[in-house]
């Protein structure tokens, strides 16, 4: 491979925002692909995957490197001479690079590699944590999680079957697989852009992964009923209601950003869903106005994001132990205020998208235990883990409010 400065100038610029700036890698992206229009789909790939490869990387390659943060240029470019040599990269002689002693590079690399926070680029604390919560498991699942994600697709069956949504992918040359067990989804078989296709344009698809989408099947939400979805963010799960209640009935959608809200409108009107009426939470009023109104609620709560960190990279290194013990209290009063929104009978689910046990089957004990959990009976939970499905870390556990 040849490497291009304008594309490896980009690279250096982008870890400059991420690690230095604290930029959200997914917005440095999105901002580097519009950097240069002559560039092609293959120069842009490289801009995207290499960022991501050495923010998820970044601790091994640091280390590796012999370089601590703050990360001036120089030791960035230092970074990615580590990165290119560990693939097999040959470096151009550019002022920028140093001479790099690529015997040491794999040397260190052979000998890091057998401690696993350097192996899979963890801070020590995260590292400590996954130890203490998931036990034999996190080895598998911290290994599960810096892979990269899958591209997955639900099909809006508001507008079109999985089958038809297949054929129409095929006829714009995007090859697509089935998944066993995810009636709606589908998983493309080489990653390329999607929301250019005249498919998406039409509202026939979200990306959505195959984890989120149990969520919306797992509440049994049913034509005509009354849903709410409290924390209904961009309103990926929101949207896969819609669809699974034919439009009919009412989704109040709720969040405290309205700008989410607004984003879920234009994806709404897209996928032809009617029957969503956003709401932004303003005060607690407007979650007293609904306490025992609703047939079902969906509580998608905030939490570290550990499950989703193939797709998250940059999370490792922005989060800390402070925030997911408030994360945690967080969780705790959002279950206890809006379960007082099920009516007798109806249903709540309470998910995540982290594989901490204290982020999801602790908190569900906890909250049984108390007052607030008396009215509600545990129906059935699921954890799901990376290393076992192929796809995002998620738990989903349903409770149901006693006549």
């Amino acid at each position: 491979m040849r490497l291009h400065r304008n594309l490896v100038f980009a690279v250096i610029d982008g870890l400059h925002s991420i690690f230095n700036e604290n930029e959200y890698a997914d917005k440095v992206v999105q901002k580097l692909l519009k950097r240069d229009k002559r560039w092609g789909s293959r120069d842009r790939s490289f801009v995207a995957e290499t960022l991501y490869e050495i923010v998820r990387w970044k601790r091994l390659y640091a280390e590796i490197a012999e370089v601590k943060a703050p990360y001036s240029r120089e030791k960035l470019w230092r970074i990615f001479a580590v990165w290119a040599t560990l693939r097999g990269i040959s470096l151009p002689d550019w002022k920028q690079i140093a001479p790099t002693p690529t015997r040491r590079i794999k040397g260190r690399f052979d000998e890091l590699s057998k401690i696993r926070k350097f192996r899979e680029s963890i801070p020590d604390w995260l590292d400590e944590m996954g130890k203490t919560e998931l036990k034999g498991l996190w080895d598998k699942e911290i290994q599960a999680l810096n892979k990269q994600a899958p591209v997955v697709l639900r099909a809006n069956t508001l507008k079109i079957s999985r089958d038809q949504l297949r054929s129409a992918l095929e006829d714009e040359d995007i090859d697509t697989t089935f998944i066993k067990g995810y009636p709606d989804a589908l998983q493309l078989v080489e990653r390329t852009n999607v929301f250019t296709t005249e498919a998406f344009k039409k509202g026939y698809f979200e990306v959505q992964d195959a984890s989120s989408q149990l969520v919306a099947a797992f509440l049994d939400v049913q034509p005509g009923q009354r849903v709410v979805d409290t924390c209904a963010g961009a309103g990926g799960k929101t949207l896969h209601m819609a669809a699974l209640m034919q439009n009919k009935g009412q989704i109040i959608a709720m969040d405290i950003y309205a700008n989410k809200l607004k984003e879920l409108k234009r994806r709404a009107r897209r996928a032809g869903a009617h029957n969503i009426e956003p709401r932004t939470i303003e005060s607690t009023k407007d979650i007293k106005k609904l306490h025992h109104k609703a047939d079902r609620v969906l509580i998608d709560a905030p939490c570290s994001g550990l499950g989703v960190l193939r797709r998250n990279p940059d999370a490792k290194w922005k989060l800390n132990p402070e925030f997911i013990e408030e994360i945690k209290q967080t969780q705790s009063d959002i279950l206890e205020q809006y379960s007082k929104i099920v009516k007798p009978g109806g249903k709540l689910v309470y998910a995540t998208c982290s594989i901490l046990p204290s982020e999801n089957q602790d908190q569900v004990a906890k909250f049984l235990s108390k007052d607030a959990g008396a009215d509600f009976k545990f129906i059935k939970d699921q954890k799901i883990v990376s290393h076992q499905s192929g796809f995002d870390g998620f738990y989903l556990s349903l409770l149901e409010k006693k006549q």
